[in-house]
């Protein structure tokens, strides 16, 4: 590993050499290979079915996991799927997730579906990638993913076979001998082959591939978008800027001797290339406690003893999931903790405060999306972390701020807010799958526009202040407002409606929704809601507060203007805290900061303290000062 301490550290790195002059492998199965090569029997995944310290764990060694995923990729071949072809998951997180996708972008291309969205979206994205081959759950006990997927598949005229893979195996006794007696029935209501994914894993040679392993960088997966509401967009990511991501791991992060802790799902870029593909290029070893992670039975209240089992250095997390950490004792030893890495979502002052107090140790706040293959920037681990930043551009990584004059994107001044552009080997023109979404996409060529509000300060680190898409971010979460929005729209009496999301001291933020009615309704708060509810695709998505207004705040073309909309909600949910919390303070206004983007203003009598204010303040994420 290199030293990361400053901005100057990362440019040494990258004055090194070119990027496309560094010897690295062209694949992720070379990756692989080389891993299993260095690193034999030396554990690289693991994963228990329940949280509890001492619960049944599966470990696969380097040599292990390259043998199964040689049998994976071997297998999608024999069922026709060539480089140009897809495997698609619709999986929790188990050692075989990760052997799937693996194995899949070595076949061809692999596509992981988030297993909480509905059927209508997991077929319409099974559609659009065109895939041939499904992995997905036996029917099991407790979960409706086979069900789920089973309908998908029907409107997916593509699919020609679906592998079931059974969690029996991950389960000890009596629980293993109770399920075959309670397991839902199979829902083969659909045109596909069904096939037992370990039956037909264990047919297939381990030693080698029984065709020409991948020679060149092409394209190897499909990574849809952010949250599970609205249709999410379908990224394209090419070896490369897997290869990109795990070699940062590798150089600045993690070495054969780490451990870290994911409770985060292998349909998401973060643990798929972060996290596993950082894993391969170091060596490090990667925990995955229980199939839904972090929301996982007993996963928080065993979190410090999973640590201490394990002897983690690394924990990967998101702020929803320290905030929730930080209500539970730290009841373990966990002296062998380096480190969090947090990202997904902006991480309140507080939160991170706590964590160290409790801890001894401080988070890593960074910053990726799916569209650039992940990874862009970095609080250095061993150096200065700016609290509320999202650390320093990584190497190869060139990030310019640019706001638009006469027609032209121009380059914003140090502090000065613009939209978050950025190049790297991650970021491969054209981004989506649908070619009409890549329309505007990218500036000079190669600098993809992210939509994401930022600035530069002067000492290199980067700062997000907003959202051009004015996506919803619940605790990482990305909920469209649009969905919300229509939904509203869809009863008789609303006229208008704006959502947006409104600050919350633990999820970053939630829904909330403004509305004007038509001349004479009547709807009140509450019978919108009980309107809305059902027609929304999940319950993330739910509005936390609806308000009516005589009137929306417009644009001069009609449209419902946003920022008024978060001023209202600013208001309102910073005075309920100071209410709640018998602080004699209130918000006098909030205006726009060049800066830092929307500021609450604070006017408190003189008997509230700053340390008073900062003890309710600090738990959200909005800029404020006192006046």
């Amino acid at each position: 590993m290199q030293v990361f301490k400053t901005n100057d550290d990362l440019r040494k790195i990258e004055a090194q050499s070119s990027w496309d002059a560094r010897d690295l492998p062209v694949s992720v199965y070379q990756a692989l290979q080389q891993a299993a090569a260095r690193h034999g029997t030396r554990n690289a995944i693991s994963f228990q079915m329940f949280a509890t310290p001492g619960a049944k764990a599966q470990t696969l060694t380097w040599e292990m996991l390259l043998s199964r995923v040689t049998q994976a990729a071997n297998l999608f071949h024999s069922l026709g799927i060539g480089e140009d072809d897809s495997v698609a998951y619709i999986l929790p997180t188990l050692n075989e997730t990760a052997i799937t996708l693996l194995g899949g972008m070595t076949a061809g291309r692999v596509s992981p579906i988030n297993p909480l969205l509905e059927p209508d979206k997991i077929a319409a994205l099974l559609r659009e990638t065109g895939a041939k081959v499904v992995v997905t759950l036996r029917p099991f006990p407790k979960t409706d993913v086979a069900q789920k997927v089973a309908q998908a598949v029907a409107q997916a005229p593509d699919v020609q076979t679906v592998l079931e893979l059974d969690m029996l195996p991950h389960l000890s006794p009596p629980k293993s001998w109770i399920v075959p007696f309670i397991r839902p029935k199979s829902p083969h209501n659909h045109h596909a082959t069904v096939l037992d994914f370990h039956r037909e894993l264990d047919l297939q040679p381990a030693g080698a591939l029984i065709f020409e392993a991948p020679k060149t960088d092409r394209l190897a997966a499909y990574f849809h978008t952010g949250g599970t509401t609205g249709m999410p967009k379908m990224a394209q990511h090419r070896y490369a800027g897997m290869i990109y991501n795990g070699w940062l791991g590798a150089e600045l992060l993690f070495n054969e001797k780490d451990v870290l802790l994911c409770p985060l799902p292998l349909f998401h870029v973060f643990a798929a290339y972060p996290i596993l593909m950082c894993c391969i290029m170091s060596g490090a070893h990667v925990v995955f406690p229980t199939p839904q992670g972090y929301r996982g039975d007993g996963v928080f209240d065993n979190f410090w003893k999973l640590i201490e089992r394990w002897g983690v250095t690394f924990m990967i997390t998101v702020p929803t999931a320290l905030s929730a950490l930080m209500q539970r004792k730290v009841d373990a030893d966990i002296k062998t903790l380096r480190t969090g890495i947090s990202g997904s979502a902006a991480l309140p002052r507080e939160t991170y405060k706590r964590f160290e107090q409790a801890t001894g140790v401080q988070i890593s706040e960074g910053y990726g999306l799916t569209e650039a293959t992940c990874l862009v920037s970095c609080n250095p681990v061993d150096g200065m972390k700016k609290i509320g930043s999202v650390g320093l551009p990584l190497p190869y990584t060139e990030v310019r701020i640019l706001r638009a004059s006469n027609g032209d994107m121009v380059e914003c001044a140090t502090n000065e807010v613009g939209e978050i552009c950025i190049s790297n080997p991650g970021v491969t023109p054209p981004t989506y799958t649908d070619d009409s979404k890549n329309h505007d996409l990218y500036v000079d060529g190669h600098f993809l526009r992210t939509g994401d509000l930022g600035r530069m300060d002067e000492d290199g680190y980067l700062w997000i202040t907003g959202r051009q898409k004015d996506l919803i971010i619940r605790g990482g979460h990305n909920i469209d407002p649009a969905e919300i929005e229509e939904a509203l729209l869809n009863h008789p009496e609303v006229g208008f409606a704006g959502a947006i999301g409104q600050p919350d001291a633990r999820a970053g933020e939630l829904p909330c929704a403004y509305v004007e009615l038509v001349s004479g309704a009547t709807a009140t708060p509450e019978a919108l809601l009980e309107h809305v509810t059902p027609l929304l695709s999940e319950r993330a998505a739910i509005p936390k507060h609806i308000e009516i207004l005589d009137e929306l705040p417009k644009t001069a073309v009609g449209k419902v203007f946003k920022p008024d909309l978060r001023r209202l909600a600013i208001t309102r949910v910073l005075d309920a805290a100071f209410k709640e919390h018998d602080l004699d303070a209130r918000v006098a206004e909030v205006v726009e900061d060049k800066t830092r983007g929307l500021v609450a203003r604070i006017d408190a009598q003189s008997t509230v303290s700053d340390a008073d204010l900062s003890a309710v303040l600090d738990s959200f994420t909005v800029p404020t000062e006192r006046v």
